[in-house]
């Protein structure tokens, strides 16, 4: 195992090394090992450049303590003359260094990644302890080695994340136990940050998810970001193998490499929870990486590299910044103690079998199709040369939006994004214009429900949005209602009259489809609205028509009709009904993306607040729609909604906010659905490309035989 080792020492490090080491620098001459006491242990560093050379910075402090002491390192390229002291011997390779007879106590591994299970292989046979930087291993199966070989030879082996030593962790742990943050909704690890041409050029392996044959596994979650998935695993309670249910990678690159260098990764635990971890070496600028715990009653958020933990809860918002242990030190600690491989490492703050989890994750990383190019005409390049960076645009907001959501950027259906299995469409003149989404991926707590988007106009235009950052619970045009007898149909927080406010509540409900006919532009569907303690609430039928009706427009007509699915009536409510004022929202709703020049008007009265809570036939919403909503960017466009026939039903409007509207099901009072007298609505919605007037409106209903 030592040649193999051996071997792989050689290729990955000379790879490091670059053009120096293959221009045949020789290592110094070994020098006869130093006595050294035998209460503090012999360290040997494999790797003394880049990472390494941190190392030798510790270990000079070390040393001062007496706490340990180098004996020597190995690297293909020395390190330069006066680095060490005369004392450490100096080899090429693990190999010769252990065939040399300095017996280590402790070897310290900062070299490529793919060397790392072979040299960790090497060093425990010969009876040494080991410290290796992350990642630990390149795949599940050395991993797996590895750690049998540590447990059989009753070796430690540290892992090299080196937030796992902040005293912030216990805390943060504390605050979950101690139920400060209510429920947790999920965990966020956000990393933004920036890396050049010439970052991945320091190397053969950089950039890499394999080397002549070998895994490397380079990339944003296996390398650069490690830290903050380990992180979020380490919160997230999810240690070893079995502590993970699912991973989910969804990889993308804009720089020229094999490695993906922006990716989403959505991880399950075993005990229920959702860790997000949106990550990417395309930012504009470089900020700091974090993880974000989400609960009921406030979050925390951990930046990981500055110690520093932020809690927000109702009570207002603190900062405080902890201390780190060190991580070689705890592990020359644990060797002390006496605190061996056999009893799970006890005593280390990263040990290798606390790593299974983080495996996994790299381990779908490994195994997943490489990662997809981000289009050119998405990216934008800054610099020149070595020091250029490229900048995905819009990248900061889809972080953001990824954890939020729960949701990978494919999911997102960002325009650089791989596309999600076909679903079926709706087409107008044989152009496609809206997609029926069935909502099974949405995260619980924004009550999983069908959904129409994108919806364009039939130039193209984009009309819907869906998960945004600032309610991820609003998915396109559809149905939804906050309060069914009590379920939160909704999503997000629930507004009571008990608590006169919003809070998160554990009872979201969920909509599912049943069954599904299609016809010449039509689709209908009956639905079972599911409560959170899995029994059905209401049946729905529902009911999609769309035609052309010119050049420039086409209209899509929504029928719904609700009925309990038990033999007692269901109250239909919203927060209006619950005390809200001129809150009244729920029913049809649709969620418009960012609109500039937006105007909003009825034949009566024009703007958000003269417009909101009032009855009318239409309401027309027009403006500019585009992906960044500026003034001035973006295509025109106007949706004319028409009011249900069947009732009365105010108009719900917002613009200052967030741009959506709908018709009302409950504004002030609920609605009584029983299977008598089912709750039913209809409502037509003309979507035109260009800006319709007051005349074009009124021209256009008569034609169509609309009521106005």
């Amino acid at each position: 195992m030592q040649e193999e080792a051996a071997d792989f020492l050689a290729a990955g490090l000379r790879a490091e090394a670059g053009l120096q080491a293959e221009a045949g620098l020789q290592a110094r001459p070994a020098e006869a090992a130093p006595a050294v006491p035998a209460a503090v242990p012999r360290v040997a560093l494999v790797g003394v450049h880049g990472y390494g050379a941190r190392h030798l910075e510790s270990l000079r402090r070390l040393e001062e303590r007496q706490l340990a002491r180098l004996i020597a390192v190995a690297d293909p390229r020395p390190p330069a003359d006066g680095t060490l002291d005369s004392s450490v011997q100096v080899f090429g390779t693990l190999e010769e260094l252990l065939a040399a007879g300095t017996a280590p106590d402790v070897v310290i591994l900062a070299t490529p990644i793919q060397t790392h299970a072979p040299l960790a292989l090497a060093a425990i046979a010969a009876g040494a302890d080991v410290y290796v930087e992350k990642p630990p291993m390149a795949s599940l199966a050395q991993f797996d080695e590895v750690l049998a070989a540590a447990n059989a030879a009753g070796r430690l082996v540290q892992v090299g994340f080196q937030s796992l030593g902040s005293m912030a962790l216990p805390e943060i742990a504390a605050l979950l136990e101690s139920g400060a943050l209510g429920r947790v909704r999920g965990i966020g690890a956000t990393g933004a940050w920036v890396r050049s041409v010439g970052y991945f050029k320091r190397s053969r392996w950089a950039g890499r998810r394999s080397l002549d044959g070998t895994d490397v596994v380079d990339g944003v979650a296996t390398n650069a970001l490690a830290h903050a998935v380990a992180t979020g695993l380490r919160i997230a309670g999810a240690a070893g193998v079995d502590d993970v249910e699912s991973v989910e990678a969804d990889l993308y690159r804009a720089h020229n490499t094999e490695s993906d260098d922006t990716s989403v990764i959505r991880v399950r635990t075993s005990a229920g929870r959702v860790l997000m971890c949106a990550l990417t070496l395309c930012a504009a600028e470089q900020s700091p990486p974090s993880v974000t715990v989400f609960g009921t009653l406030g979050k925390a958020e951990f930046f990981y590299t500055e110690d520093r933990l932020v809690l927000e809860t109702a009570q207002g918002t603190s900062t405080r910044t902890f201390g780190r242990t060190d991580l070689l030190e705890n592990l020359l600690a644990a060797r002390a103690d006496g605190n061996g491989a056999d009893d799970g490492g006890a005593g280390l703050l990263s040990p290798l079998s606390a790593a299974g989890a983080y495996m996994t994750v790299l381990e779908a990383v490994r195994t997943a199709d490489p990662p997809r190019e981000i289009p050119a005409a998405c990216v934008a390049w800054e610099g020149e040369g070595d020091d250029a960076h490229p900048v995905v645009g819009g990248i900061e907001a889809a972080l953001q939006r990824a954890v939020l959501s729960q949701s990978t950027f494919a999911e997102l259906g960002l325009p650089w994004a791989r596309r999600e299995p076909a679903t079926p469409s709706f087409a107008v003149e044989g152009r496609r214009v809206a997609w029926p989404q069935d909502g099974s991926r949405i995260a619980p707590t924004s009550s999983p429900r069908p959904y129409l988007h994108p919806v364009t106009t039939l130039a193209g235009t984009v009309v819907t949005d869906h998960l945004p950052a600032d309610h991820v619970w609003h998915l396109g045009a559809g149905v939804a209602l906050q309060d069914v007898a009590g379920v939160n149909f909704w999503g997000g927080r629930t507004y009571t009259r008990r608590a006169s406010g919003y809070a998160w509540r554990e009872d979201h409900g969920r909509i599912q489809i049943t069954d599904t006919a299609e016809s010449p532009g039509a689709l209908s569907q009956t639905l079972r609205w599911v409560g959170p303690d899995g029994r059905a609430v209401l049946s729905e039928r529902r009911h999609w028509r769309y035609d052309a009706v010119g050049p420039s427009v086409w209209r899509l007509r929504l029928e719904f009709e609700l009925s309990p699915a038990g033999t007692e009536p269901v109250a239909l409510g919203s927060p209006g009904s619950n005390g809200r004022e001129n809150g009244g929202y729920g029913g049809f709703f649709w969620r418009l993306p960012p609109t500039s020049d937006a105007r909003i008007r009825t034949a009566k009265a024009d703007g958000e607040d003269a417009v909101h809570g009032t009855v009318a036939p239409w309401l027309a919403w027009s403006g500019k729609f585009g992906p960044a909503g500026k003034s001035g960017s973006g295509e025109e466009a106007t949706l004319v909604f028409l009011a249900s026939p069947q009732a009365p039903d105010p108009w719900f409007v917002r613009l200052s906010g967030y741009p959506g509207a709908g018709l009302s099901l409950a504004w002030d009072r609920p609605v009584l659905a029983s299977r008598q007298e089912p709750v039913r609505r209809t409502v037509t919605v003309l979507i035109a490309d260009g800006i319709l007037g007051t005349a074009d409106i009124a021209q256009l209903t008569e034609s169509l035989g609309e009521t106005t």
